[in-house]
């Protein structure tokens, strides 16, 4: 061999040495992760959390960035900074975080990432309105920058009273802590629901934010959209061939939807008095998951695409004249009850609720979509509180089949429907006919079960982990676009005024234990339709 011909730099002397080599026998691969996405970590970043002294930092926020850490999700060099208005000191509120995630952890604490994770806490004390207090954080971002590696980078977490959203993005903006500076990093804005009171205030709080962060920095955050079965769904459409031809008019009845939670308002009476079922659900989980059931095949699996195609459906529901909301929009409030076997109060009973109270906590509604898959195929939604049971599913009912050939044995079979669990138990269920073993014909139906706990023998995360974990990642795909947090109050903001208008119904209407009004039973009837037991 020439020195021409063997290898010229130690990089080809090391390449043509490991050709040689016996290749390593490959690990064997855990069937059961077969599928599963790996996940990458967010860059270097500050965490900035408005309202972490409130209920929902507590229960939902800094328990999903515990198991972020938990999981090593969360990079190395990432500092969190506490914003609120109570006075504390930096170990006061760690030792107050640690109790909440021994409390609200949907796994059992490990001490030692505890004490590693709230270590990189700090509390920074202010009110929103206090000019001086967000000056203090501008440079305390800045020194956090430089003593823990951040890189600039910044997560505005907006967990506060939705009456405080424009302030807070206001001060950011006055501050310069919008600002994304070539190689200075990016800044982002997580706002929780609910997102407006109706078209008008949500349009000015578009607004009000686009005039600080762009519309790419924003992350309207709706936590359903982080369940694993809502993200399922996609891929349970588009990435199978025998579902998504069947996805139309054609084969399809109609579409349940329901939301249904056992729970009463608890300690938000005063908030529930100011929101009801219809802000507190329709404009939001319903709708959202309505416009994942009905969305086109977007052109490609991201952000904008999908976004896209959900404000198609969103604008293409048929709107609704007053008439035909008082038939076809249903309220309900719940009264005293059985729930689980332990007698409940009813609504206006519960604590900071108006004895005389007409807030709804029920709404059903029926909607259609005008447009070529779904034309004349009802939408029916529903969502209340003190019903039998914590549930939501998305169900596809379809068509009897033309020619109904067993229509004379002992049990004519049922026309076929696909069910998607989105809590608890989450999975997809299919119902299909089938002949019963035996001499003659006997045909029953019978279920196919898919549930993630036994298919992947993996926990599913939770939905705050999701979307925070994607807000540091930069996507966007399940939060909501400016315009699509205002076509979905322009379905529902018609509907709270023509209540205006209108008395309400003889409150209470439904016990506490049971699914709700007569009048939704009726809605379905009329159709010659029932809602499905779930």
């Amino acid at each position: 061999m020439t020195a021409k011909d063997g290898p010229r730099t130690f990089r080809e002397l090391r390449l043509a040495l490991d050709g040689r080599r016996k290749p390593k026998e490959a690990k064997p691969a855990n069937p059961l992760r077969q599928g599963l996405r790996l996940e990458r970590v967010p860059d270097p970043c500050a965490i900035v959390l408005f309202g972490a002294t409130g209920d929902l930092a507590h229960r939902k926020v800094l328990p999903a960035l515990y198991q972020l850490r938990r999981t090593n999700l969360l990079p190395h060099e990432f500092m969190l900074v506490a914003v609120g208005r109570r006075a504390y000191d930096d170990d006061a509120f760690r030792a107050e975080i640690s109790a909440s995630l021994a409390k609200y952890s949907r796994v059992p604490v490990e001490p030692a990432i505890v004490d590693e994770f709230v270590a990189r806490i700090v509390y920074h004390q202010g009110d929103f309105g206090d000019n001086e207090a967000f000056d203090r954080l501008s440079t305390r971002l800045d020194a956090i920058d430089l003593e823990h590696g951040t890189r600039g980078n910044r997560l505005f977490y907006l967990a506060a009273q939705p009456s405080a959203f424009a302030e807070v993005v206001g001060q950011l903006g006055r501050v310069g802590l919008d600002h994304e500076v070539h190689g200075g990093g990016w800044r982002r804005v997580v706002i929780e629901k609910p997102f407006g009171r109706d078209l008008d205030s949500a349009t000015r709080l578009n607004r009000e934010v686009g005039k600080v962060f762009r519309e790419k920095q924003v992350y309207r955050i709706d936590h359903y959209l982080g369940k694993e079965t809502v993200r399922n769904l996609m891929v349970f459409r588009f990435g199978n061939g025998i579902f998504e031809p069947l996805w139309n008019r054609r084969y399809v009845d109609h579409v349940q939807i329901t939301v249904a939670e056992s729970i009463g308002v608890e300690s938000r009476g005063a908030f529930y008095e100011e929101t009801g079922a219809a802000r507190d659900f329709l404009q939001n989980h319903l709708m959202q998951l309505l416009a994942l059931v009905a969305m086109e095949p977007p052109a490609a699996f991201e952000a904008e695409a999908l976004r896209d195609e959900k404000v198609k459906v969103l604008r293409a529901i048929s709107p609704m004249t007053p008439d035909e909301i008082r038939r076809d929009v249903v309220r309900g409030q719940y009264g005293p009850g059985w729930v689980a076997a332990a007698n409940v109060a009813g609504y206006r009973s519960e604590p900071h609720v108006s004895p005389e109270s007409e807030t709804e906590t029920y709404v059903a509604a029926r909607f259609t979509i005008d447009d070529w898959r779904w034309a004349g195929v009802p939408f029916y939604v529903r969502s209340g509180k003190r019903l039998p049971k914590r549930a939501s599913e998305i169900a596809i009912q379809f068509k009897h089949v033309p020619h109904r050939l067993f229509r004379d044995t002992a049990a004519e079979p049922e026309p076929n429907l696909l069910a998607m669990r989105i809590q608890p138990d989450e999975g997809i269920l299919l119902r299909f006919s089938a002949k019963v073993p035996g001499l003659g014909i006997d045909v029953r139906n019978v279920n196919m079960d898919f549930t993630y706990g036994s298919a992947f023998s993996v926990d599913s995360p939770e939905a705050y982990e999701t979307l925070i974990l994607d807000a540091l990642l930069g996507d966007a795909s399940l939060f909501t676009r400016a315009d699509e947090v205002e076509e979905a109050w322009s379905i529902v903001t018609p509907i709270l005024e023509t209540w205006i208008d209108m008395p309400a119904p003889a409150f209470p209407n439904y016990e506490a234990g049971s699914w709700g009004p007569d009048d939704a039973d009726e809605l379905m009837a009329r159709d010659g339709r029932r809602w499905r037991r779930i």
